[in-house]
């Protein structure tokens, strides 16, 4: 079930939040984590099976180890995280290095590949796994106390508003609320909730969807009938495409779960104002960015500190060294994060060299030439990498690359209709205007604390935006959120 179908929105989500309404506070977490695995297995009738038992593997396994010590205590916190690291790797990268392992066969052996049948992606088993492993890492490091009910726990993993694609939340940031969230289930809090989800789905239905419908278009091109100017508007149209994509589908989960009462942590913070690529990682996917910064940039770097003698590697400080060390496999490990292909791959290690650059001496270069100039020159890196990203192969994306800048002329058989080009300069406009110190306070308080008179104004006009977005729908059917592949 996609929070852009009519199913979900004239069916499910107003059956559901009668029910939830309506029933007794004691009731309310029993309700929303029987609505959630419906919700699961409307779209994976059989995985939902596999997950609630990892989820009732997990909660056993980290309940004894809350109560172990020394090696038991490592030994059952191993076992948590290989079972959960175990199900991402069978699931998500089996069929990738089957296929590798098949292409060195026939290249270096000769030998027919045999078949293989398929294994299906279950859907958020990404943001699913990465929740989990937070959970045991935090309990084991005590750092966050277990949910002494598997109720609580089995909440804090299907939770439907942000199971399927984040935001990622960490145990510390909603245990409480999972427990007692009577402050926050105020009226104010429910209309600041709905505007914020219609807001969401207005960037995926009207913003999104326009862009990737001619994006799909241009990419399909071969090279011969790929233009430069066309190659350039298909990697800037993706470059906005992802983003209202993406971060319309986390308003939608930050918003439906304010009016359930829990407060998510926000995902994105207008990343295309940052003015290097250490702040686009700030501002971009916040809480995957913290995640890897954690659980894997700083262990590895403690680790690597306390490996590495202190002295200079070719002129480089060791410090340094180390940063480039642990970035380089983070982003190795974010970029196969997103997907079983080398296309992933290649993006994370464009995406951690230009973080190194940044600590050696871009940062300071971008400070020198002033803020639009350091954000033109950080955005047009950024869409660089997001061309690798969408592109299906790595020579397709070097090839759409060349194509970009080889003043290639062609005979263009897409047409870019008004529509495409009233919403790529909309886009355009509301992912900058974040940079404006105003605009960027204005909309805090639009999300936290407004006036009265703001919330009903703008709960009415998300009503009208409800009806445009439902009517588009209706026509036109829905697409498939883009993080939904990863």
């Amino acid at each position: 079930m996609i929070f852009n179908s009519s199913l979900f929105l004239l069916y499910f989500l107003p059956v559901f939040l009668i029910v939830y309404f309506l029933c007794d506070r004691k009731y309310k977490n029993g309700v929303l984590l029987l609505a959630s695995i419906f919700f699961y297995a409307w779209g994976a009738p059989v995985f939902v099976f596999y997950v609630i038992g990892s989820v009732v593997v997990d909660y056993l396994l980290i309940h004894q180890m809350s109560r172990a010590e020394g090696g038991k205590r490592r030994w059952l916190m191993w076992a948590s995280v290989l079972l959960n690291l175990g199900m991402l790797l069978y699931f998500k990268y089996m069929n990738f290095f089957v296929d590798q392992f098949q292409v060195l066969q026939a290249g270096w052996f000769g030998v027919k590949p045999g078949e293989w049948v398929k294994i299906a992606l279950p859907l958020g088993i990404s943001f699913i796994t990465f929740q989990k492993l937070a959970y045991t890492l935090d309990v084991y490091k005590r750092q966050q106390p277990i949910f002494e009910r598997f109720l609580d726990y089995a909440l804090y993993i299907f939770m439907f508003p942000q199971l399927l694609a984040g935001p990622i939340v960490r145990p510390g940031q909603i245990a409480a609320q999972i427990r007692n969230r009577e402050e926050q289930d105020t009226v104010d809090d429910k209309l600041i909730g709905f505007y914020r989800f219609i807001i969401g789905l207005s960037k995926k239905v009207l913003i999104a969807d326009v862009l990737g419908a001619q994006v799909n278009e241009i990419f399909a091109l071969g090279p011969t009938e790929l233009s430069s100017g066309m190659a350039w508007i298909g990697a800037i149209a993706y470059t906005f495409q992802i983003y209202f994509d993406f971060s319309g589908y986390s308003d939608m989960a930050i918003g439906l779960a304010r009016m359930l009462g829990f407060r998510l942590p926000e995902n994105f913070n207008s990343p295309y104002v940052s003015r290097n690529i250490t702040e686009f990682w700030r501002r971009w996917h916040i809480t995957l960015s913290f995640w890897f910064r954690d659980y894997v940039f700083l262990p590895l770097a403690y680790s690597y500190s306390r490996k590495l003698p202190k002295e200079k590697y070719l002129g480089i400080r060791a410090d340094k060294v180390i940063y480039m060390i642990a970035v380089a496999i983070t982003f190795l490990l974010c970029g196969f994060w997103h997907g079983a292909a080398w296309t992933f791959l290649l993006w994370g290690a464009y995406q951690g060299l230009f973080l190194i650059l940044d600590r050696l001496f871009l940062m300071k270069y971008l400070k020198k030439l002033g803020k639009v100039p350091s954000i033109l020159i950080t955005f047009f890196i950024i869409m660089m990498g997001w061309v690798i990203f969408r592109s299906d192969k790595m020579a397709a994306g070097f090839e759409y690359i060349a194509t970009m800048f080889s003043f290639k002329s062609a005979e263009n058989a897409i047409w870019l209709h008004s529509k495409f080009w009233t919403m790529l300069v909309i886009a355009i406009v509301f992912s900058f205007w974040g940079g404006f110190k105003t605009v960027d306070q204005w909309i805090v308080k639009l999300y936290s604390t407004p006036k009265n008179r703001t919330i009903i104004t703008f709960a009415f006009l998300a009503l009208i935006f409800f009806i445009l977005c439902e009517a588009t729908i209706t026509s036109s059917g829905f697409n498939p959120f883009i993080y939904f592949r990863f």
